[in-house]
């Protein structure tokens, strides 16, 4: 139970994929303009990123290593994520709309997201037992929804604050994103 809480805690704060590892940039910066649109890319992320890593460790446990093919993980790894946003992206066109358009085309990206990659990369890397897997990517992805809800907070309320022009648009969101990255940083004595 102890190990768990570690990974929660180490996976949410300390080792935050966007703000410490600084992965998943891209979603993390064009998604997060609007809370209700970043909130959304973080569920779609947290959905992927929990069932691949549950699905990752097992193509990697019961398929892979077996037959000593471990050299084809990333590939293996890949393909298990694109469909996983496949099944996703369907989901959200017939279930919710207007959120599938406010993604647009952030959703298909997740495919090729790093911190999507990176999560069952390092669940192999850690030893992480099936447990562990889906707890660190669930973790993690819950880590990177806070990251990217907080900054799309921040943004909305500096798009209708008083901020000086040059603050406007990305250079703005570039500052923001490092002064969080600086607190994010503050976590990292807690484990």
């Amino acid at each position: 139970m102890e190990q768990i809480l570690t990974i929660l805690i180490g996976s949410i704060f300390v080792n935050n994929f966007a703000m410490s590892r600084f992965l998943g940039i891209c979603p993390f910066l064009g998604v997060s303009k609007k809370l209700d649109s970043a909130f959304g890319m973080g569920m779609a992320v947290t959905f992927v990123m929990a069932m691949a890593s549950l699905v990752a460790y097992m193509v990697n446990a019961y398929l892979l290593v077996p037959f000593g093919l471990e050299y084809l993980q990333t590939i293996a790894f890949i393909l298990v994520i694109a469909v996983l946003v496949q099944i996703v992206e369907m989901v959200l066109k017939k279930v919710m709309p207007s959120l599938y358009q406010a993604l647009g085309v952030y959703l298909p990206l997740i495919t090729t997201n790093c911190a999507v990659l990176g999560v069952t990369q390092l669940n192999v890397t850690e030893g992480y037992n099936l447990l562990l897997s889906v707890v660190n990517g669930t973790a993690s992805a819950l880590g990177f929804t806070l990251a990217i809800c907080l900054f799309a907070g921040i943004r909305e309320r500096l798009a209708i604050g008083n901020m000086p022009k040059w603050m406007d648009g990305f250079v703005g969101a570039l500052i923001t994103a490092g002064l969080m990255a600086v607190a994010f940083n503050g976590f990292s004595g807690l484990i």
